[in-house]
């Protein structure tokens, strides 16, 4: 399954609202976005989000990974136009 930048960004803001239904993002979600700073999500809800998406997806994807290569970098954040690459790239 293979899906374009919109699909995923639809998906991850579905996921987001059924995982986190008691938080408001206040805006639209975009490449741009931080999870960390703008979403107000903390290290153990993008577990919860990461354990929502390979549910969504049917399939284990390689977050560890991912993350690991952000944090090698000194990323202090996550932004969702990296997590939405990373996931068309584990979904193709």
């Amino acid at each position: 399954m293979s899906g374009s930048d919109e699909q995923v960004y639809a998906d991850l803001t579905a996921v987001m609202a059924s995982a986190f239904p008691d938080r408001d993002y206040g805006g639209p979600v975009g490449p741009d976005t931080r999870a960390f700073a703008d979403l107000g999500l903390a290290s153990i809800d993008l577990v919860v989000l990461a354990e929502k998406l390979e549910a969504l997806y049917g399939r284990r994807l390689a977050f560890g990974s991912f993350l690991m290569g952000l944090r090698n970098r000194g990323a202090d954040d996550v932004v969702l136009g990296e997590l939405v690459a990373f996931l068309r790239q584990q979904l193709a």
